[in-house]
């Protein structure tokens, strides 16, 4: 897929969980959009976790910055290879 291939599935991913208002992922509308992935099963008190664990500033919701970041900790395994650190920087991901 390449890093910009990569780095557009991200952001297509965040488009898709966001509340198209508000431009971010808000509780709501990760629980209304998520069912869109196949993840109709998550329970409030995971989304919570979810977005406490990715909200870095502390507003209650997910910009697109926090977002990829969230999916790059929680996939460690993409940090493992070679360059990968350079073009996540790069592109602003972290």
């Amino acid at each position: 897929m390449g890093a910009e291939g990569f780095i557009t599935e991200l952001c297509n991913g965040f488009r898709l969980l966001m509340d198209g208002e508000r431009g971010v992922i808000t509780f709501e509308s990760l629980k209304k959009n998520s069912v869109a992935l196949g993840l109709d099963d998550l329970r409030d008190d995971e989304i919570v976790c979810m977005l406490s664990e990715g909200d870095l500033d502390g507003d209650g919701a997910l910009n697109q910055v926090e977002f990829c970041t969230l999916m790059f900790r929680l996939s460690p395994g993409l940090m493992d290879n070679n360059g990968s650190r350079q073009w996540v920087e790069e592109y602003g991901v972290i």
